[in-house]
């Protein structure tokens, strides 16, 4: 494997991370601005800016011809930001769930995955099933917002407000906003070239590769924002920032991309399917009050997902 092609692969991934934090900054102080809730933004414009760069890494890959790697990306991603990225953050502190908008997303976040494997029954997700995953992404950011505002804990939304706390005005945050998208999109560029030659020098599928190095890659803001959130003892932006961005995964990313090209499973088995689900579901409990993820269940979490990687990478 050439030095140059790993080094264009860190250099996209570089973009893709700058170009997200850019865009997370100017879209939450711009939304601020605007008088939004912080427990919103965080729920919404922080959980989505997560995932924008397997947004754009999805759609470069379906442009590409290569939907496997769009497929892979989002099974992948929402299994690591379970069993990886809480994994981590359970092992830093352990987590605890109190808000009430968390709880509720947890089942919705169980249904969207049960709904989208029901979709894939066929082999494919095709323009209709993109026009029902994108037209659930809109119905649930309005419901977001609309119960969010009901019902937000004071708790939480100081804490929101702490992590979201920005003196930028509106130009800049336009400014931001422009160039953050303007990286993710070199950073795509970069990465998913990078990536699909790596596949086709160590001779495994573009689905693998989706699985594992684009899925890791695009899943780091998660990464960097649940382990801060966890440092500062802020569970339920830990927990809210991943089953806001694993929703957004289905709904926004697959059904943006099914939009454009059909998605195929080609590459992915039931078992990777299994495993989506089963991080998923492992997350049901939280919603009962006062659950917690204790060090010794981050560790399974992790232990878990390393085992997952192991057995999907060719011997």
């Amino acid at each position: 494997m050439s030095f140059e092609v790993l080094l264009f692969l860190i250099l996209g991934l570089i973009a893709l991370f700058i170009g997200a934090e850019g865009l997370i900054r100017g879209a939450s102080a711009l939304a601020l601005k605007v008088g939004i809730p912080p427990i919103v933004v965080g729920l919404t414009v922080v959980a989505f800016g997560t995932s924008s760069p397997e947004l754009v890494v999805s759609l470069k890959a379906a442009f590409l011809g290569n939907s496997s790697i769009s497929l892979g990306n989002v099974i992948g991603s929402n299994i690591a930001n379970i069993a990886l990225i809480l994994g981590i953050s359970a092992l830093i502190k352990p987590l605890d769930v109190h808000a009430t908008v968390i709880r509720r997303e947890i089942p919705i976040m169980i249904g969207i995955t049960i709904l989208l494997l029901l979709l894939l029954l066929d082999g494919e997700l095709t323009l209709f099933d993109g026009l029902i995953l994108v037209f659930g992404i809109i119905i649930y950011s309005v419901l977001n917002i609309v119960l969010a505002r009901k019902e937000k804990s004071i708790e939480v939304e100081n804490e929101f407000r702490e992590g979201l706390k920005s003196r930028l005005n509106v130009p800049v945050s336009i400014t931001m906003i422009i160039v953050g998208l303007g990286f993710m999109i070199l950073g795509a560029n970069l990465f998913v070239t990078s990536a699909i030659t790596i596949a086709k020098i160590i001779g495994v599928s573009d689905a693998i590769i989706g699985l594992t190095i684009v899925a890791i890659g695009t899943s780091l803001p998660e990464l960097i924002t649940s382990v801060v959130a966890s440092f500062k003892n802020e569970s339920d932006i830990a927990i809210g920032n991943v089953v806001g961005s694993n929703i957004f995964n289905i709904l926004g990313i697959l059904g943006t991309t099914s939009l454009i090209i059909s998605v195929s499973t080609s590459g992915i088995n039931i078992i990777d399917f299994g495993v989506m689900l089963f991080t998923a579901l492992i997350l049901l409990p939280l919603s009962k009050s006062g659950f917690k993820i204790s060090r010794i269940e981050g560790m399974f979490l992790l232990a878990g997902y390393v085992f997952y990687i192991y057995y999907i990478l060719p011997a």
